[in-house]
């Protein structure tokens, strides 16, 4: 008969079996998913379809009778609620500011918008069609001349919601610019339903599948190998193009890194208490306290949810409303770029940014009417079945962190999906938006990041 310390031993053994068990279960990864790489996204049927593979030049015109409409809208626009005593942003856009933003877009902005539209057409600019959707981008190279010694390395350049293509029109002259003989062959597509690529007329256009289809234009362009770099929705894009497609590309490199999985659920939670374990004591004030970050994402995140559920009554909302659109989505400009922006009148905005480029970024939204289109990113997200945070990816990837991004995720979370996690670097100033505003930053994070993979 056994005594009982062998049958606690045998229960200890037994109980230690059983977590071994369960942590090989939450973090091996999983093989990567079959994907239909052809999948139509068009109008109509499939049957009989046939892309169009012809690139053709794209220009943002618009007629003066769109500008004045968009005048008269924002003449007719309020008047708005003031907003309470001692208020700054903590309640939403304050309407004090929104009224200032929406005269100055009316009376200074407009009155010269054929210089601004010549801005936006600054970088040459195409469409064509991929899995039956037109798709937009800006494709710009480097000027070099027949004897200069430079490496040239194809960039996919990938956006989130809400911005646009508009976000690199600082870090592209940077990009295709020789530097130390690298220089970029830059790609940067408006995502399908965002800006002028056309939207779906189906459900399940997730970013997952928004991957196969920018990792398609760059094949339709001539590109079979290239670089990644995204924020925001941006960066899971980016990451579907690496996890799915890792022959084509040469690195990945995100300035917003985040994964889902079980285990790093589990390790947030222990380093939230002891993140000595995890990460060294000069980066704890990154993701710790970590309630300061819930609380915020708790109190910040009913955009996420009102759009993950119901985009399209957002987007009837902002639909011919450029007032609302500017309050809607420059309020996200100024709590996601530092969240103590909140406490400013201003929100912030011209602390980071030009009031010419947070309105151009208006003018795409408003023009190509993708206020609905662009917000069904977050619904598309949620139900998606493919999951790939779970999925390795075994080419080099690198991380920037910027201080006052919206949460971090550290090295010691991501690896587990990303196995070559080359570079991992902490900025002590900017926000989600870093390419606008701080593209010189980025830019040169990007190359130390490119470098290393040489």
């Amino acid at each position: 008969m056994m005594d009982l310390s062998t049958i606690l031993l045998a229960l200890f053994i037994l109980f230690v079996a059983y977590l071994y068990r369960a942590y090989v279960k939450i973090s091996t990864n999983h093989p990567v998913p079959k994907i239909d790489i052809v999948e139509y996204w068009g109008k109509g049927q499939v049957e009989n379809h046939r892309d169009d593979d012809k690139i053709n030049p794209f220009k943002v015109s618009v007629g003066t009778e769109d500008i004045q409409q968009l005048r008269n809208r924002l003449t007719d626009a309020g008047p708005f609620a003031d907003p309470l005593a001692d208020v700054a942003f903590e309640y939403g856009f304050n309407s004090k500011q929104l009224e200032k933003i929406v005269k100055y877009w009316r009376d200074d902005y407009l009155s010269n918008w054929k210089v601004h539209e010549e801005f936006l057409n600054k970088f040459p600019q195409f469409t064509t069609q991929i899995q039956g959707l037109s798709i937009h981008y800006l494709h710009a190279r480097p000027n070099l001349q027949s004897n200069d010694n430079v490496k040239v390395f194809p960039l996919l350049l990938l956006h989130g919601w809400p911005g646009s293509v508009r976000e690199f029109y600082e870090i592209v002259p940077l990009l295709i610019t020789p530097k130390n003989g690298i220089a970029f062959e830059v790609v940067a597509p408006s995502l399908p339903g965002f800006g002028w690529s056309e939207a779906t007329s189906r459900k399940g256009l997730s970013p997952e599948k928004m991957s196969v289809i920018v990792r398609n234009l760059m094949i339709r362009i001539g590109y079979e190998k290239f670089y990644v770099q995204g924020g925001d929705w941006g960066s899971a894009v980016g990451s579907g193009v690496a996890t799915l497609f890792p022959e084509n590309v040469l690195g990945y490199h995100a300035n917003m890194m985040s994964i889902r999985t079980p285990l790093g659920t589990l390790k947030t939670i222990i380093a939230a208490y002891f993140p000595s374990l995890f990460m060294e004591a000069e980066y704890v004030s990154w993701m710790n306290p970590f309630s300061r970050t819930f609380w915020f994402l708790l109190e910040e995140s009913g955009y996420f949810h009102l759009q993950a559920t119901k985009p399209d009554t957002i987007g009837i909302a902002l639909s011919g409303n450029p007032a609302g659109l500017a309050a809607y989505l420059l309020e996200k400009f100024s709590t996601a770029t530092n969240r103590d922006y909140r406490q400013m009148h201003d929100g912030g905005l011209t602390k980071d940014f030009h009031m010419d480029a947070l309105i151009d970024n208006l003018m795409i939204y408003y023009l190509s009417n993708c206020a609905t289109s662009a917000g069904r990113i977050y619904k598309e997200a949620m139900h998606t079945k493919i999951k790939l945070d779970r999925v390795a990816v075994t080419i080099p990837a690198g991380v920037a962190h910027f201080k006052h991004e919206i949460s971090h995720q550290l090295a010691f979370i991501t690896s587990e999906k990303f196995k070559k996690l080359i570079h991992e670097t902490f900025h002590s100033h900017g926000g989600h938006f870093a390419a606008l505003q701080l593209p010189e930053v980025l830019y040169e994070d990007f190359v130390k990041f490119v470098e290393k993979t040489l």
